[in-house]
């Protein structure tokens, strides 16, 4: 086995990263004597079809937090860990069915532009400064470490170096294009990274079947390892406080997946740029159909892995380079690019590349995300009132240039996390309850009031740190990090999100007692409406998902 990269696969890589450089740069380029406006660089013109809208859903979402944070997972865990892919698929059928449709029809460039016509200027303001910050401090900076960590362990590249290459590499193509290089781009990029995902996946098993493939490896993983495929965890797992049983399917989980397909700007932003409902419906549904092979490989690769280093004749069959950075318990995030430095020359190319082009895409959209809130929810209303359609779009360059590049210094301080996607599932739960208690309260109560949001809004910290540290974590002289939690982190969103939206009810209803808010938004009939397509095809994803959970119970 090599352990290193050969002159094949710098070709491989090399053919890819061309392609994906001429690719975003030839889609987002000008007609003659015409320049980009607004429209054009964060919405992609409102161009988009439905495959686009699909492949670029999960390209966004698939990065190293889930390659290698959520095998990690798996190696930690097991399968339980790939209900955050599962259930994401029915959360997509849900916000493609009761949100798109209200967000379409007011024409929104971003979400906090909807909190402004919903709500106020105020609570926009409050919400844009929160997700600038959440997308800097959290999600570029992780995805920058987390991907700087795979070249490091993968190719022995200094991981600032990788951080460094990565951050340009993302920067050559989104910081000119906008959204159409990253969305045209990601079709290219959901290919390379399922297909090099697949490559790793099926590696990994054949190596537990001793060579006869892929099934046998998946029927041997079964027979060694029973408790890694429990999807519903009991409370003698001692992973129980990251996936808590029943809680999983009925509690906070919910909470966590409909902030994040519902009403995170990178996310939402593909649907927004679709060319109708109906196609950013369907691109909707496709993106959920692909979420339920995505655990195939990001999840049972961790598994394997696990299997892998506990049976020494498996171990010894990779050689002596298997016996170099084995992941254990204390280093779970290491076990898919363990498993990658395997590859026979060439693959490990396709499969780096497939690394890459998650870590890129999902990058590049970040980028995009957080130009677009800054430049059209800060900049230019507090700014520029008057700011010229060109000139928004350099200050949407800039302002990603420099979240680029504060990402690019922060990174690095992110060493020592273990099970990076539990990690960062459980900080962001600490403020997506209550974000999301306003935004269905205020989609679906017209009484909903501006006084009451902001009230929930500023609150739902507060009470979620509570339900983190428990109550005798505020009278003690004990720093809050070295508290134990006393309820698992899904659960805390689940509670924290049902208290937020009471207090969100009081508060309104105090309001609007005898009346309906003046900016409640009117259901009007038949705006739920779908096509036959998404019907019949979310029918059968519930059906198969169904039929998942009663297999793995």
């Amino acid at each position: 086995m090599n352990t290193s990269f050969e002159l094949l696969d710098f070709i491989v890589f090399s053919i890819y990263a061309a392609v994906i450089l001429f690719f975003g740069l030839w889609v987002s380029r000008s007609k003659k004597g015409e320049t980009k406006n607004a429209e054009d660089y964060f919405l992609a013109s409102k161009s988009l079809p439905w495959w686009a809208i699909g492949a670029s859903l999960i390209a966004a979402n698939i990065s190293a937090e889930q390659f290698i944070g959520m095998s990690g997972s798996g190696f930690a865990i097991g399968l339980a860990i790939a209900s955050y892919e599962w259930m994401a698929a029915l959360t997509l059928i849900i916000v493609g069915k009761f949100f798109l449709p209200i967000f379409i029809k007011k024409e929104i460039y971003t979400i906090p532009e909807f909190v402004e016509k919903r709500f106020s200027s105020q609570l926009k303001t409050i919400l844009a400064i929160f997700w600038i910050g959440l997308y800097v401090f959290v999600n570029i900076t992780s995805v920058l470490y987390l991907g700087g960590l795979a070249l490091k362990t993968i190719l022995g590249v200094e991981l600032i170096y990788g951080i460094i290459g990565l951050a340009l590499f993302a920067a050559a193509y989104s910081l000119y294009g906008g959204l159409s290089a990253v969305a045209w781009t990601d079709i290219i990029q959901v290919v390379v990274l399922i297909f090099g995902g697949f490559i790793t996946s099926y590696l990994a098993l054949d190596t537990v079947s001793s060579g006869n493939g892929m099934i046998a490896g998946l029927k041997q993983l079964y027979a060694v390892v029973p408790e890694k495929f429990d999807m519903i965890l009991d409370k003698s797992n001692p992973e129980y406080m990251s996936l808590p049983g029943i809680g999983v399917l009925v509690g906070g989980m919910w909470v966590a997946n409909l902030y994040y397909w519902g009403f995170n700007q990178y996310i939402i932003q593909r649907t927004l740029a679709a060319k109708s409902l109906k196609e950013a419906q369907t691109g909707i549904l496709f993106a959920a159909a692909l979420k339920m092979i995505l655990p195939l490989i990001i999840v049972i690769p961790g598994i394997a892995a696990y299997v892998i280093v506990n049976d020494p004749s498996l171990l010894t069959s990779l050689g002596e380079s298997g016996l170099n950075n084995i992941p254990t318990m204390n280093s779970a995030d290491k076990a898919y690019p363990w498993l990658m430095q395997f590859l026979p020359t060439g693959l490990k190319g396709v499969a780096v590349a497939a690394l890459a082009a998650a870590i890129v895409s999902s990058l590049a959209s970040m980028l995009n995300s957080t130009a677009t809130i800054f430049t059209m929810d800060i900049y230019k209303p507090f700014f520029n009132t008057k700011i010229s359609d060109s000139s928004v779009v350099s200050v949407g360059r800039i302002s990603a240039g420099v979240a680029l590049l504060a990402g690019v210094v922060i990174a690095p301080l992110l060493g020592g996390i273990d099970q990076a996607f539990i990690f960062i599932q459980e900080y962001t739960g600490i403020v997506s309850p209550g974000i999301l208690a306003v935004f269905i309260m205020g989609l679906f109560w017209k009484k909903t009031s501006n006084k009451g949001a902001i009230y929930g809004a500023l609150s739902s910290i507060p009470i979620a740190m509570y339900f983190k540290i428990g109550p005798k974590g505020w009278f003690t002289d004990t720093l809050i990090a070295d508290v134990a939690p006393t309820l698992p982190f899904i659960d805390q969103m689940g509670l924290t999100f049902v208290s937020t939206a009471l207090i969100i009810f009081i508060v309104s209803l105090s309001d609007n007692i005898n009346k309906q808010d003046l900016k409640g938004i009117t259901l009007n009939k038949g705006i739920f409406e779908t096509s036959s397509t998404f019907n019949i095809g979310s029918f059968a994803l519930m059906i198969l998902l169904a039929g998942i959970y009663s297999f793995f119970w």
